[in-house]
Order: C-alpha cells, then sequence, then structure tokens
C-alpha cells in the first residue's frame, strides 16, 4: 500500500492554503465600502461602480465549472500555484487601472482565475490531513471564509480613508506571492494523475454567452431605459437562446461541463434554491447597507466597516459548535431558524431612518450574524445529503457555481431597485411643493436666508435623501420577505441528512 503523501510542515502548508483562500473570499467584499469613493475618483454613477462587484462576480462563477477539468490536465498544485500568481497579478492592474472600463476588464480577469482556488483548496486539504483531522481542517477552512467576507468592509473601509481604493487591491500581491510560493515548496513531489480530458466547448461558449449577455442587461438596463434600448432588446435575445442552448446541451450530452441531472435529486434541488436565494439575499444586504450608510447617513468608509463588522461575530463563535453538533439536529429546523433571524433582521432595517443611530444599525448587523452562522452548514449539507458518492464534488461545485451567479444577479437587481424606487418617491415627494405657492415660497425663502434658488437647491437634496431612505426600506422589507419564504422552500427536502462520505462539511 503506498503512503499517503504529507507536506514537510502540515502547519505551514495549511496557513500557505488558508491566506489564499481569505485573500480571494475577502476580495468578493472588501470593495463594497470603496464603491463610492471608486465612483468619484473615476467619474460614474454609484449604480455604474457596482459593477465592479457584478464583473468579479460572473467571472468567477463562469469559470468555476472549468475547475474539474482544468485540475485533471494540470494537477490540483500547478492549477493552484497558477491560479494564486494570476490573482495577485490581476489585483495590481485593478489597482494600476485609470479607467472604470480598465477596472472592470481587470477585475473581471481577476474573477476567472479565482474561480478554481476554494474548489482546490477544499481538495488539497481533505488530501493532505489524515481522515481523523480531516474535519478539523474544513472546519478551520470554514472559519476562514466566514471572517473574510466580514474583515472586508472593516479593511477595504480604513485602506479608502487612510490611503487610497487601490491599495485595497494592491494588498493582495504581497499575499499571493507568499501563499504560491508556500504551497509550491511545500506540496512539491506530490503525485497526481494527469488526464488529457475532452472539454465541452458547446456548453462552455453558450455559458459564457448567455450569463454574460443577461448580466450585461442587468448592469445596463438602467443607464439605456430597460428594453426602450435596441441594445438591451438585442442583447437579452442573444442570453435566452444562449441559456436555451446550454440548457438543452447539457442535459443531452455524454460529459456535461454542468451536469444539471443532478437536479432529479429531491433534496439537491430544495437545498440549491434555498442556498442560491438565501446567499443572494445575502449578498444584495452586504452591498447595499455600506452603500447607505455613507450615501444617506454620510458615514466615512471606515465607519461603515465598523457599522457592518459585527455581523462576524456570532459566526466566528458558533461555526465550530454548528460544524459538530448540527447534524445531531433536523437540518431544516436550523435552516429554517436562520432564515427566520435573517428575514426579522430585515423587517428591522425596512424601519430604519434617516436618524438612526450607529448603535441600532451595529446591532441588527449583530442579530443577522446568528442567521448566517446557521445558514451555510446545514444548507449545505441537505443538499449534499441524497448525491451519489461519485457527484458530491459536481453537485458541490454546481451548487457553488449558481450560487455566486446569484450573488452576481441579486447585487445588480438591488441597486436598480433601490435608485428606481428613490426616483420614483422624488417625484411623489416634491408634487406638493409648487414655487407660485405663497407657503412654498415663504418656505423656500427661510430655508435660503432670502435666496429662494439656494432654497430649492436644500429642499431637493433634502426630498432626494428622504426618498433614498424610503427606497431603502422598500428593498428590506421586500427581502424580508424571500427570507420567509424560503423558511418554506427547506422543508421541501427530506431527511436523511447525513452527508456521504467524501462530501465536505460546511463552508463557503
Amino acid at each position: 500500500m503506498t503512503t499517503p503523501f504529507r507536506p514537510r510542515n502540515l502547519a505551514l502548508c495549511t496557513i500557505g492554503l488558508s491566506l489564499a483562500t481569505f485573500m480571494q473570499v475577502l476580495d468578493t467584499t472588501i470593495a463594497n465600502v470603496s464603491l463610492p469613493t471608486i465612483a468619484g475618483n473615476l467619474g460614474v454613477s454609484n449604480d455604474q461602480s457596482t459593477w465592479v462587484i457584478t464583473s468579479f462576480a460572473v467571472s468567477m462563477a463562469i469559470s468555476l465549472p472549468l475547475t474539474g477539468f482544468l485540475t485533471r490536465r494540470f494537477g490540483e498544485v500547478k492549477l493552484f500555484v497558477a491560479c494564486t500568481l494570476l490573482f495577485a497579478l490581476t489585483s495590481f492592474l485593478c489597482g494600476v487601472s485609470q479607467s472604470m472600463g480598465m477596472l472592470l476588464l481587470f477585475r473581471a480577469l481577476q474573477g476567472a482565475v479565482a474561480g478554481p482556488m476554494y474548489p482546490i483548496t477544499q481538495s488539497l486539504l481533505i488530501g493532505i490531513y489524515p481522515p481523523a483531522k480531516r474535519g478539523m481542517a474544513l472546519a478551520l477552512l470554514s472559519m476562514v471564509t466566514v471572517v473574510a467576507p466580514i474583515a472586508g468592509p472593516i479593511l477595504g473601509g480604513w485602506i479608502t480613508d487612510n490611503y487610497s481604493w487601490p491599495w485595497i487591491f494592491f494588498i493582495n500581491v504581497p499575499i499571493g506571492i507568499f501563499a504560491s510560493m508556500v504551497v509550491a515548496s511545500q506540496l512539491r513531489g506530490k503525485p497526481e494523475q494527469l488526464e488529457r480530458p475532452k472539454i465541452d466547448y458547446v456548453g462552455l461558449v453558450s455559458l459564457i454567452i448567455g450569463v454574460g449577455a443577461l448580466q450585461i442587461v442587468l448592469d445596463k438596463g438602467n443607464d439605456a431605459d430597460w428594453f426602450n434600448s435596441n441594445f438591451i432588446i438585442v442583447t437579452s435575445i442573444i442570453s435566452a437562446i444562449a441559456i436555451a442552448v446550454f440548457l438543452i446541451w447539457e442535459l443531452t450530452d455524454k460529459d456535461p461541463i454542468v451536469n444539471l441531472r443532478l437536479f432529479r435529486h429531491r433534496n439537491f434541488t430544495a437545498g440549491t434554491l434555498a442556498m442560491v436565494l438565501g446567499y443572494a439575499a445575502f449578498f444584495s444586504i452586504a452591498l447595499l447597507v455600506p452603500l447607505w450608510l455613507q450615501q444617506n447617513l454620510g458615514y466615512t468608509a471606515t465607519w461603515a466597516g465598523y457599522a457592518t463588522a459585527p455581523l462576524g461575530i456570532i459566526p466566528v463563535l458558533l461555526t465550530f459548535f454548528v460544524g459538530k453538533y448540527a447534524t445531531r439536529m433536523d437540518l431544516r429546523l436550523l435552516a429554517a431558524l436562520s432564515f427566520m433571524v435573517m428575514g426579522a433582521t430585515c423587517f428591522m432595517r425596512a424601519s430604519f431612518y434617516l436618524e438612526v443611530d450607529f448603535y441600532h444599525v451595529a446591532i441588527v448587523q449583530l442579530w443577522q450574524g446568528l442567521g448566517v452562522a446557521l445558514f451555510f452548514m446545514p444548507t449545505l449539507t441537505i443538499l449534499l445529503s441524497d448525491l451519489q458518492q461519485n457527484e458530491i464534488a459536481a453537485g458541490s461545485g454546481l451548487s457553488t457555481f449558481l450560487r455566486t451567479l446569484g450573488g452576481s444577479f441579486s447585487a445588480s437587481i438591488t441597486t436598480f431597485l433601490w435608485n428606481r424606487r428613490a426616483v420614483v418617491h422624488h417625484e411623489q415627494l416634491t408634487e406638493h411643493i409648487n414655487i407660485y405657492n405663497p407657503a412654498s415660497q415663504a418656505a423656500l425663502t427661510q430655508l435660503g436666508h432670502g435666496d429662494t434658488q439656494l432654497g430649492g437647491s436644500i429642499i431637493n437634496g433634502m426630498i432626494t435623501q428622504q426618498g433614498y431612505q424610503i427606497a431603502f426600506n422598500e428593498v428590506f422589507h421586500a427581502l424580508g420577505w424571500v427570507f420567509v419564504g424560503l423558511m418554506l422552500v427547506i422543508w421541501l427536502a427530506r431527511p436523511p441528512f447525513t452527508a456521504k462520505a467524501g462530501a465536505a462539511p460546511g463552508g463557503h
């Protein structure tokens, strides 16, 4: 029997793998609080600045299904080291970008090389640890992926306020180089069986065109006045045709790039639906709260980071216990409790107003952390529970792919709804102000200290703020009902939920 491969220094190798994952997951949220600054510096609207988030997420989602093919072709270690070095390079290029077009191009490339990093890290950790310690190794990885998205806004805010926004990307360069060097040296000589697998080109091309075109429609629709624009109509048709080709091809091809046949399993379907919609709603919250704090309440990027940070306290405290004891309970109950808590925090935010204090914002974030702590591990275990042993890797990859897409689409839809509803409320609130009305004239003169034009400008600013606040409340009211619906969806799954041997517990 061959001796299993072990790195020369297991702890150092684990640090290298965890650092790379931390860096990659951190980049999904580090730019959130910096968006207003990036928008100002590059001369674009706040709405357009969210493309910095969506371009990364879409590219990452598209490259995820390629992980299996690339691993079999080049080997896990080579692929991990290459992706980590390329991530550092594209991060540097993001930092030196002089226009929004350049930044979006390099963010898309950064997302493309980020896709395979998490699945390979998970696989390498399982491979280098003895079976008895694998649970601990994956619990550590889960902890890293819980802390990173929460550290992102704090770190991003502090860097943006004290240095400049490009440094949120430059910090990846030394981390990426260090992590890749450590892993390359520690895993040198690891035996790997390489193949020359066939790639499903039709599936890949139709996926890139379909998803890419749909994201362009969601991102550009508002600026282009939706279906009054020929560009949006044509792009929508291209997206619909490409997605239809993708679905038909993947369901009939012998070796599809995305195995859609997995949806024949009841728990996989119910669990994936809950995972994708739950993560999409969670992603919307993570994007909208920092934007609202800066745009409406006048917070700096640093203080927006501090206000959102309490989200991470309960997940860090509970992750280990959820991983260890959750399987002793009905996982549907834990997931439903998670959705109930996250829904309740959304309804709390739906009653926020412009004078809400720091404490109330932070305490709602803290409570939402309980929902986050109970969300990922139970939902992931449920969706993997009825897959065959040889389907688990594909199932985990497919759910991650859809979850990443869900986050990207929700970012575009949420910012569109917030801006759109703000405009509607602005129009409704200004209907009652008439320059020829003596009461309005008196109020404008008083506000402008005798200058009605200045008074009009001041009151317009106040109405704009109120419009955005009402729209914020409406969006969170809707998100609250999404979570209520998910409490019902998760009960479509049927026990037992014992993960098959080889299924990775918990993780993002």
